[in-house]
């Protein structure tokens, strides 16, 4: 069954557009990780900058599903 919770999503919606700068900011991360990863030779030396990164992509995505979650049907 598809749980729809519109007022979850509208109230996240503020949230969401603020951890979109956060997610920008993983895109240079993810942009100037990759640039120094090639670089060095193990590859294994910025593989914590990747992962944090990816952990900023993903906000947005949390943020609104933490929102749709916390509203009751």
């Amino acid at each position: 069954m598809v749980e729809c919770r519109p007022l979850g999503f509208l109230i996240g919606l503020p949230f969401a557009f603020l951890s979109l700068l956060l997610a920008l900011v993983g895109a240079v991360v993810w942009i100037i990780g990759t640039a120094i990863s090639c670089l060095c030779p193990c590859c294994a030396c910025f593989a914590w900058l990747a992962s944090l990164a990816v952990h900023l992509l993903k906000i947005p995505l949390n943020v609104i599903r933490f929102f749709i979650d916390l509203i009751p049907c």
